[in-house]
């Protein structure tokens, strides 16, 4: 009787391990691959700019500042 529940308690172990923490730990080591590609991704990005638009580091014109700029505003009723 005690080799049957040895044996029952074996391939219940088997199945959790095959089942379940076998994909758990697979999925986990995609996702994480993923995101490590997609950060590189990311990083190279911004480290180039795209071609044929002009650098973020245009010259501005120096009569204007960016934060003394407003736009009037009229309440349509």
């Amino acid at each position: 009787m005690r080799y049957i529940l040895y044996i029952l308690l074996g391939y219940l172990v088997y199945r959790f391990v095959t089942g379940f923490l076998f994909p758990v730990v697979k999925t986990g080591q995609q996702i994480k691959k993923q995101f490590d590609e997609m950060q590189q991704r990311m990083q190279d990005a911004n480290m180039q700019p795209p071609p044929g638009n002009p650098s973020s580091e245009s010259p501005r014109p120096s009569g204007k500042s960016q934060a003394g700029e407003y736009i009037d505003f009229e309440e349509i009723t």
